[in-house]
């Protein structure tokens, strides 16, 4: 369904019992809701939450900024290496302010928000501005985005930077395919054919790969987020796989080190994704955290 949030028309999926505490769940780059797989939203449901997901602006069903144009990514990558201001279309903290928007127009006043990647930047975002909105904090392979922290190896990043060889469907889904193996989990590898159907799936019902370039900007514009942490004060878990060729270990160690009383659950042969395979583990965890921030 879509609703109206911060002014903008925001693609949501409400499941679960409507009295039941509410899980928000904020998805990461140029990710779709539909990237939350339901197994894991009926795990949650299955625990009495009502399961909130919602398309980031600029990504799939969510409206558009394609009047923004294009970046120039590499001019604002020079930008943010001399560390000169990132200007963007919009801002993370925009982001977090539709976040806080999808849940007032459904008539919430607080709920356990758990972001994924760039989505648990949006998080870091919201838990600061606006805390008595958010009863507990799950944090996903996920970055404070502080400059001495790792950042993902050459051959990652040019794969990343690519596109797609041509703009049929199928040429959209190769490309998808081949970013997936290059940051998945060496430990939980996706069963090839469910995962070619995923993001068949995914690409058939949007694909906004302009989106995904400004959403990038929002980021690099965002710069240092590491002195928020410190004033987060919901229950946090911080969820990190070892072996996360994106975002390396140690900025979940830092998230976890810099937030007052977070838990962690770092897990070996993880990568950038979300393993059928750990579905039911992320699942307690998040119930887990969240119990520690129910009133």
């Amino acid at each position: 369904m879509q609703l109206k949030a911060n002014g903008l028309r925001i693609e949501v999926d409400d499941q679960g019992p409507k009295d039941g505490p509410p899980m928000l769940l904020i998805m990461g780059l140029g990710m779709q809701l539909i990237a939350w797989p339901q197994p894991l939203v009926q795990m949650l449901v299955d625990r009495g939450f009502r399961v909130i997901r919602f398309d980031n602006r600029d990504i799939g069903l969510s409206q558009g900024f394609d009047h923004a144009g294009i970046p120039n990514m590499a001019l604002a990558g020079l930008r943010h290496a001399f560390r000169l201001p990132v200007r963007s279309p919009y801002t993370l903290g925009d982001m977090a302010q539709d976040s806080l928007g999808v849940l007032d127009a459904l008539g919430i006043s607080r709920a356990h928000v758990c972001g994924a990647s760039m989505g648990g930047m949006i998080a870091q975002h919201m838990a600061v501005m606006a805390p008595a909105h958010v009863a507990s904090l799950t944090l996903m392979m996920t970055s404070s985005g502080a400059r001495h922290l790792p950042q993902p190896p050459w051959l990652l990043q040019r794969t990343l930077m690519s596109r797609p060889m041509g703009h049929r469907v199928d040429a959209a889904v190769e490309w998808v395919l081949r970013v997936l193996q290059a940051i998945g989990s060496p430990a939980y590898p996706a069963d090839p054919q469910v995962r070619r159907q995923r993001v068949l799936a995914s690409v058939q019902r949007a694909w906004n790969p302009g989106g995904s370039v400004r959403q990038l900007l929002a980021v690099a514009a965002d710069g240092d987020r590491s002195p928020l942490l410190p004033r987060i004060t919901q229950p946090t878990l911080v969820i990190h796989g070892t072996d996360d060729p994106l975002v390396p270990l140690a900025c979940g160690e830092e998230l976890a080190r810099r937030i007052p009383g977070a838990r962690t659950d770092f897990i070996a042969g993880m990568g950038h994704d979300l393993p059928d395979a750990l579905l039911a583990r992320f699942a307690q965890g998040m119930a887990d955290n969240a119990a520690r921030g129910s009133d």
